[in-house]
């Protein structure tokens, strides 16, 4: 599986209306929900906010007004066709006075989507963990052997926690000689980015 590193913004102008498209990270409906009403904030006045999604397998789409499979449909078949997942294609469009017509519609999002997709950078998704450890500080040499090509986020207290996120099989290297050293918060089966 796929998915985007960070958002993407691109805009375009097609017979003077602009099509503005969003590309952002999503992980349930509500993380969507969230995003569209940020968006809707900040591009006022919009004459429509066209969407696709995808999340694991689920699938959602919109024409927000336009003609009935001209907007949604192809946003979500350019994400399709591209593999991803837990992703948003948001394309705003400020009307420009001159029709499009179906096929015109479908062609200006269908575009919308693929250049801004052409911008991604683009990450494999692999079945891991979100881990949390504790430990002391006489272990620090050891735990950052353990982890030394992993990105970590560090807090420093009475003990030490790192939070991290790792692919099953690189976690599976480490399991034994980790968990002799650190107390060990384990979250299950996430899709993390490589």
């Amino acid at each position: 599986m796929k998915t985007i590193k960070g958002t993407i913004i691109n805009e375009i102008l097609i017979n003077k209306s602009r099509f503005i498209t969003i590309l952002e990270n999503i992980d349930s409906n509500e993380d969507f929900k969230e995003k569209l009403n940020k968006y809707k904030n900040q591009y006022k006045g919009a004459n429509h906010y066209c969407y696709a999604y995808i999340i694991n397998s689920y699938t959602k789409c919109s024409d927000d007004g336009e003609p009935a499979k001209t907007a949604g449909i192809p946003i979500l078949n350019i994400l399709m066709a591209n593999n991803l997942t837990n992703v948003l294609c948001l394309v705003i469009r400020y009307f420009g006075g001159i029709k499009l017509g179906t096929g015109g519609l479908i062609r200006a999002y269908s575009k919308s989507a693929k250049e801004a997709l052409d911008k991604a950078t683009i990450a494999y998704l692999v079945d891991g963990y979100d881990i949390e450890i504790e430990f002391d500080y006489d272990n620090i040499k050891t735990v950052d052997y353990l982890l030394k090509n992993i990105p970590i986020t560090k807090e420093f207290e009475n003990k030490i926690t790192y939070k991290f996120k790792i692919s099953k099989e690189e976690y599976q290297k480490i399991e034994n000689k980790l968990t002799e050293n650190v107390k060990i918060n384990k979250k299950e089966a996430i899709h993390i980015s490589v």
